[in-house]
């Protein structure tokens, strides 16, 4: 039988490369070994964290064979096996079970903004080849795809999704799919602009850059909203944290210049953790500018930083 869904706070592990863009595997297994070393509940390997779209599918199954490898069940794996196609979604889905993994983290099919009743029409045949479950990974900005709760429930009464991880700055479109399903649904804080909330209203879990980057400050968090059930202390933790969350998403909501996410969290890694190297351009390394600053939050999150430059 699979094993259950996870609660609490899952990393979205980031996939090293070279200075040439070559895969740096080598470097993966610490980077996992420090992300479960922060009491984090599940790891995401090829979620967005994992630049799986920089990636052919051949280096998507080396990166989640070696993870699966390395991980080797010490903590739930939500395998990140997304593609336009969904031949090759199905391939992947796959593979990732084949070796090993939880369940799956699965985005709409992207750039050809098929219809609901398509994109539906995946997941089912994603479904039909699987046995472990499969989290819609609802991400409207970069897929121009939403997926009403109406959609999800079908889905969900279909048993052809287990979960959605809902990255959605709107705190409703959680707390709807909550109540709708008497919190049964497994539904995850997808983006942090709306941690705090999802949590409060009951969301399962929390998946997105904080967790991924600061694994262990997150978790305090998620254990004084869900378990401990001190609001207090949680806004206390939240103070803290919310100075992060705004500049990891200074371009994401400007539509503009800032700080990009990924080049934030992939600084903010270097810089508390094993060496996970840079993002593969596009996407570039956050600049100097912004590293102080960067490092002062980290500090007062009770990290050591090692790097700045």
């Amino acid at each position: 039988m699979p094993k259950p869904l996870f609660h609490g706070v899952c990393a979205s592990s980031v996939t090293p490369f070279g200075a040439d863009g070559t895969l740096r595997l080598d470097l993966l297994g610490p980077h996992l070994d420090w992300l479960i070393g922060e009491r984090v509940d599940a790891i995401s390997p090829l979620g967005s964290s994992g630049e799986f779209v920089a990636l052919e599918c051949e280096d998507r199954k080396r990166v989640l064979a070696a993870a699966l490898e390395r991980i080797a069940g010490r903590v739930h794996v939500v395998a990140g096996t997304h593609d336009y196609s969904t031949r090759r979604t199905i391939d992947l889905s796959l593979f990732a079970e084949s070796h090993g993994a939880d369940s799956l983290l699965i985005v709409p099919p992207y750039y050809m903004a098929p219809t609901p009743a398509q994109v539906m029409d995946h997941y089912r045949r994603i479904a039909e080849r699987v046995s472990i479950p499969i989290l819609v990974y609802h991400n409207i900005p970069l897929t121009s795809v939403d997926l009403k709760t109406d959609h999800l429930l079908k889905l969900y009464e279909e048993g052809a999704i287990g979960g959605v991880k809902m990255s959605n700055p709107e705190p409703d479109r959680i707390c709807e799919l909550l109540q709708a399903t008497a919190s049964k649904f497994h539904v995850y804080a997808g983006i942090d602009t709306v941690a705090f909330e999802g949590l409060c209203h009951g969301a399962a879990g929390w998946i997105s850059g904080i967790p991924s980057t600061v694994p262990s400050a997150a978790k305090d968090l998620y254990l004084a909203i869900a378990v401990e059930k001190d609001l207090v202390k949680a806004r206390r933790l939240w103070c803290k944290l919310a100075p992060l969350m705004r500049l990891q998403f200074q371009a994401y909501h400007s539509r503009g210049e800032g700080a990009h996410w990924f080049s934030t969290m992939k600084a903010a890694l270097n810089m508390i953790g094993p060496p996970v190297g840079n993002p593969d351009p596009p996407i570039l390394p956050l600049s100097a500018s912004l590293r102080p600053t960067l490092a002062a939050l980290l500090r007062d999150l009770g990290y050591q930083v090692n790097e700045v430059a």
